[in-house]
């Protein structure tokens, strides 16, 4: 699974707020719950999310913070 096939963005859709594809949850929530709780915890509170969907997301985000801190590290 690709993060595409993982997160929609549709205006229609909470205003456009990026959501778990064929869910109405916030990507933002899986990250208030990683913050406070494990990942099991998260998927159990909300089943309409798969597994694989959250760990292409949380993937996705490790890559960009690796990306952003090179970009930053090559500018210092």
């Amino acid at each position: 699974m690709t993060v595409k096939e993982a997160i929609k963005v549709d205006p229609e859709i909470l205003g456009g707020t990026p959501i778990f594809a064929g869910t109405r949850v916030p990507i933002k929530t899986l990250f208030d719950h990683l913050e406070v709780s494990s990942l099991e915890a998260f998927l159990v509170g909300f089943p309409s999310v798969k597994r694989e969907q959250a760990e292409v997301v949380i993937e996705w985000a490790g890559d960009l913070v690796q990306t952003i801190s090179r970009r930053y590290e090559s500018a210092a």
